[in-house]
């Protein structure tokens, strides 16, 4: 047992590691929108998704929701304060001025719904496994939501054959994020709702790293294929 909860200590370590990594993975992008000074084509409901996400966890490792989960509060709360600032560069370089008004309402909408849940949970439920079955559920829901986030670009992605919007380096730390997450909730006690938001998560993280690299791949022989039959014509 003793080296179950070691082995659970060094996967959350690692966890943290690469969360970390996930949640500074857009800085490439956002040095792009600040050097740009425009948005362009980019999304900001992945860094929404991933706010909402990162509250929701902060408060399920909450020792009275569900004890022992520092690794929990620590790594989601540096994302807390990662996400918001993405969020502020988002609103202040936004090419389509609809952007502002929908990050400023859904992250209020955000900030109130946590409220209600967390009223819900101490008022309504009194033991510790009720409180992680809640809270737990819920994070799931929008645990999954955070992982699908960069598909909402998919459209314009099929459309233009292109997937130079589409955010490859969150794509790729998501996936290993979900991976030891899902790792880490089988050991010492199995932590179904870890395990089924990251476990899903990975899944659909794979699902986008396979759409970058078609296209991505797609793109470079078109473009060998119009350079071919450039050179043809010259010769």
């Amino acid at each position: 047992m003793q080296g179950q909860s070691l082995a659970r200590f060094i996967i959350g370590i690692i966890g943290n590691i690469i969360s970390a990594l996930l949640f500074v993975a857009p800085v490439p992008t956002m040095w792009r929108i600040w050097k740009k000074k425009s948005t362009e084509e980019f999304h900001p409901y992945p860094y929404l998704a991933s706010t909402m996400n990162c509250m929701l966890w902060v408060f399920y490792g909450m020792p009275f929701v569900h004890p022992d989960s520092i690794l929990v509060i620590t790594i989601n709360s540096f994302g807390l304060f990662i996400e918001i600032l993405y969020l502020l560069i988002f609103m202040a370089y936004a090419s389509n001025a609809k952007y502002r008004a929908v990050i400023t309402i859904v992250f209020l909408a955000e900030v109130a719904l946590l409220g209600v849940i967390a009223v819900i949970t101490v008022l309504c439920f009194h033991t510790f496994e009720m409180r992680s079955m809640f809270v737990g559920i819920i994070c799931v829901i929008f645990g999954i939501i955070m992982y699908a986030s960069p598909l909402s670009i998919i459209a314009k992605v099929m459309k233009t054959q292109s997937a130079e919007f589409m955010p490859f380096w969150l794509s790729l730390a998501c996936f290993m994020n979900g991976i030891v997450w899902f790792i880490y909730a089988f050991l010492k006690s199995i932590d179904p709702y870890i395990a089924s938001g990251n476990g899903i998560g990975a899944v659909l993280s794979s699902i986008q790293l396979y759409i970058y690299v078609y296209y991505t791949v797609k793109a470079k022989r078109s473009g060998r294929v119009e350079s071919d039959a450039k050179h043809g014509e010259t010769a």
